[in-house]
């Protein structure tokens, strides 16, 4: 505990040394006070946020809102409980557009109502620990930065507070991601325009519930409570679920992404932690950008692709048939017996001409 201490002092000691060091910074490469102001609205994951997919007119000024919230989710349909940390109260975050070359505010609150000292570390952040230090509220508190989204692509941001409740955080669900526009849009190889019809942000999530004597998922009164014995499921570097949105079958059935045949969709995947390698069984990867780099060309026609962990990637596809699509972790261990799985629900006509069933299931003929 002595270390954790020290680590949380230098933590604030850092932050202060930064926010002087800021006081005494003022340079602008445009009059930021000037910009066209935005306040979008933050949609829960898988949704995201209304955005134009081409930069319209000169950088603008979008300010952000993120509410913190400690509290008590089910992650499976055993009633398994996690105290989970989350920003707006799901997990992942909300997914946060931008083009390049825009200022994002961020107001980051810790309501009175929590019991943990948190912050915001923007991997589309430049200095400062991505923002991280510069951000750390305790209960009651709250704070503003702003920053220029000078990089395109797809970013994870997560709560970063110092020492081993950095990972702790992280694991109990405080993540999600930020899309960086290019100005101009997406574009392929040759330069040409790329749009979709709509997007979905998937956050991948790791949690490490600890177990009782007879194996069965404990329940804590508090997220302090549950700290030390969770740390420990940590330390095994083995998760207990492996979900996508914040619970086992979140984003299946009635909650499944939608589409329909001839409609392209682009999927926003991130995960904080751990490696992965989402797959669309029955489609492919038309157009991915693997590491969220848009700057580099995307690479095409991709049946699995890997995310490295504390990174978000995209992927665009034009659905092609009908039916019901499974979009997986395709370490198939992690996404069948552990969670990572969604669904998404495509209408439309059969294309036999691209699969067509010969003959159906029968008694072998001899």
């Amino acid at each position: 505990m002595r270390s954790l201490l020290k680590t949380k002092i230098s933590q604030k000691t850092l932050a202060v040394s930064l926010a002087m060091l800021l006081a005494t910074t003022t340079a602008y490469a445009v009059d930021v006070s000037k910009l066209e102001v935005l306040t979008p609205t933050l949609l829960a994951p898988p949704l995201v946020m209304e955005h134009n997919q081409v930069a319209q007119g000169e950088a603008k000024l979008v300010k952000f809102e993120l509410t913190i919230e400690e509290k008590l989710m089910e992650i499976d349909e055993d009633g398994t409980k996690v105290w989970a940390m989350t920003f707006n109260g799901t997990v992942p975050g909300p997914m946060m557009v931008v083009h390049e070359g825009d200022y994002v505010e961020i107001r980051l609150i810790n309501p009175a109502t929590n019991s943990l000292e948190h912050n915001i570390d923007l991997h589309a952040a430049t200095g400062a620990l991505g923002g991280g230090g510069l951000t750390h509220v305790s209960p009651g508190e709250e704070v503003t930065i702003r920053f220029k989204a000078n990089k395109a692509g797809v970013y994870v941001y997560h709560c970063a507070p110092g020492g081993a409740m950095i990972p702790w955080h992280v694991v109990s669900g405080m993540n999600g991601a930020i899309m960086v526009l290019p100005r101009e849009g997406l574009t392929d190889k040759a330069g040409e325009a790329i749009t979709y019809d709509k997007a979905y942000y998937i956050g991948e999530q790791d949690f490490y519930i600890p177990q009782d004597e007879e194996g069965e998922y404990k329940t804590y009164d508090s997220p302090s409570e549950g700290f030390e014995e969770m740390m420990e499921v940590m330390n095994t570097l083995t998760p207990t679920h492996e979900v996508f949105n914040g619970a086992v079958g979140a984003i299946t059935g009635d909650n499944a992404m939608t589409a329909s045949v001839g409609e392209t969709v682009l999927f926003l995947h991130s995960q904080a932690n751990r490696d992965t390698r989402p797959h669309l069984i029955g489609g492919h990867g038309d157009y991915v950008w693997e590491k969220g780099n848009f700057g580099d060309d995307p690479m095409t026609n991709l049946e699995t692709w890997a995310i490295p962990g504390g990174a978000a990637g995209a992927a665009l596809y034009t659905f092609q048939q009908p039916g019901v699509y499974a979009y997986v972790n395709h370490n198939l261990i992690e996404a069948v017996l552990k969670g990572a799985t969604a669904h998404v629900v495509v209408d439309g006509e059969w294309n036999n001409d691209l699969l067509e069933q010969i003959s159906a299931p029968a008694d072998i003929q001899n």
